[in-house]
């Protein structure tokens, strides 16, 4: 969202997307975490790790920035991931999980990638799972689990996915701008 993790820069992207005509969700990158820009982000958009539920799919949301805490930091949060598996199941079916950095990445704990592929495999029918850091669109299976990684572009690629979930699964297309 920002480039140096500034309060303005902050406050220029909270602007810009409270002028969407629908409901948003903000991840924390790397750039948002220079300066005092955790804190912008805590205080603007709450939590670095959260899900929530929608049309019986639950969204959970990453923070997968490990190398911004020197790998002192759980990062990613397993507890967080753990009780996220269990939690407010009768509400959901599927699973979809977005993170800034993807595994295998610099920005990523690469040390526990095969810990993370383990939790999210207890997710409930995990769908794909969305990532930004890499600043180009790629679609990839890190491991040998069918889960399909999709990479988003920054604004400067001028394209972004729409996905459509469905009942028997999702559709996703690529509109470039």
């Amino acid at each position: 969202m920002t480039n140096t993790g500034t309060t303005k820069e902050y406050e220029w992207a909270r602007s810009t997307l409270d002028k969407l005509q629908m409901p948003y969700v903000a991840l924390i990158g790397n750039h948002d975490f220079l300066g005092t820009g955790e804190h912008c982000y805590d205080a603007m958009f709450g939590k670095k790790d959260f899900s929530f539920i929608a049309a019986r799919i639950k969204f959970v949301c990453l923070n997968t920035n490990a190398t911004e805490y020197d790998y002192i930091s759980a990062v990613p949060n397993f507890d967080f991931m753990e009780r996220e598996i269990v939690a407010d199941t009768a509400l959901f079916d599927r699973t979809v999980i977005l993170m800034h950095a993807p595994p295998f990445n610099d920005q990523f704990n690469n040390n526990v990638v095969k810990a993370f592929q383990h939790y999210t495999s207890f997710f409930p029918k995990l769908m794909f799972c969305a990532y930004g850091h890499n600043h180009s669109q790629k679609i990839s299976t890190f491991y040998d689990d069918g889960v399909i990684y999709y990479g988003t572009d920054c604004a400067k690629g001028r394209n972004y996915y729409i996905f459509t979930l469905t009942p028997n699964g999702y559709e996703y297309e690529i509109v470039d701008f």
